[in-house]
């Protein structure tokens, strides 16, 4: 096996874990409350916001290892 396509594997499994990290990420810093008709978001935007670039980075190295694994 090529050096290219043991990189491309791990690359892909870095951006599979990268984005589980995002979206948990994302899910834990979003709440909301209901009192009867009153809701109230209490959320964490900084935690919200370290989740999208944590997609973002998920996404570049999830497709990175596509290419590398895709080249010859």
């Amino acid at each position: 096996m090529k050096i290219t396509k043991i990189v491309g594997i791990l690359l892909i499994v870095a951006g599979v874990f990268l984005g589980y990290l995002g979206i948990t990420k994302i899910v834990d810093n979003s709440a909301e409350v209901k009192i009867f008709d009153l809701e109230i978001d209490v959320s964490n935007e900084s935690g919200k916001e370290q989740g999208y670039v944590y997609l973002g980075i998920a996404a570049l190295l999830f497709a990175g290892g596509v290419y590398s694994l895709k080249k010859k």
